[in-house]
């Protein structure tokens, strides 16, 4: 998985755990594609401070994944989900259209 993608999913799952400026900064860099120089100006910091940021929130997205594991346990729960829904059962089919409107 590419880096942005990755950064992206973690994001996505844990990034209301980081500070509002983290989040901040993140989103514009990982999901609006903003350059360094484009965030540094929009905040009137120095391009090695969003760096430093980007570069710490990455750490703790990934510490959070890491401990927790919540994303790579949706992803294996969406594998079994797709070849439990190939037999082509019909009412164990609709159970888990329910489980999965539940995540």
């Amino acid at each position: 998985m590419k880096k942005t993608e990755q950064m992206n999913e973690y994001l996505d799952w844990y990034g209301t755990l980081l500070t509002e400026k983290q989040l901040e900064i993140c989103n514009l860099y990982f999901k609006e594609d903003f350059s360094l120089s484009e965030i540094s100006e929009n905040y009137e910091i120095s391009r090695a401070a969003v760096l430093d940021t980007i570069k710490r929130s990455e750490n703790i997205l990934s510490e959070y994944e890491k401990k927790l594991n919540l994303i790579e346990k949706y992803h294996a729960r969406q594998e079994i989900y797709g070849k439990i829904k190939k037999l082509e059962i019909k009412e164990v089919n609709q159970y888990i259209e329910q489980i999965e409107d539940l995540d």
